[in-house]
C-alpha cells in the first residue's frame, strides 16, 4: 500500500450494518509512502493507523498524472 499526504483512505465496514468510513491521510509516517498513517476522519477524529486488507488507498487526480 502507497499513500501521500492529501490521499483518501476508504475503511470497508467489517460486518453487516457497519458503513464504510472515509480518512484524509494528513501525515505519512512509514518509508515510501508505506503505513503507518496519520489520518483525519470526516467526523474530526485524527489516529494513527497501519490500513489492513479491508482499505483502500484513493488518490486525488493531481497524483495520478
Amino acid at each position: 500500500m502507497h499513500a501521500e499526504k492529501g490521499d483518501k483512505l476508504l475503511v470497508h465496514g467489517r460486518v453487516v450494518g457497519q458503513h464504510d468510513r472515509t480518512a484524509e491521510i494528513v501525515e505519512v509516517l512509514g518509508p515510501q509512502g508505506e503505513p503507518p498513517y496519520r489520518v483525519r476522519f470526516d467526523d474530526g477524529h485524527e489516529t494513527v493507523m497501519s490500513p489492513g486488507p479491508d482499505s483502500v488507498v484513493r488518490h486525488p487526480e493531481e497524483h495520478r498524472r
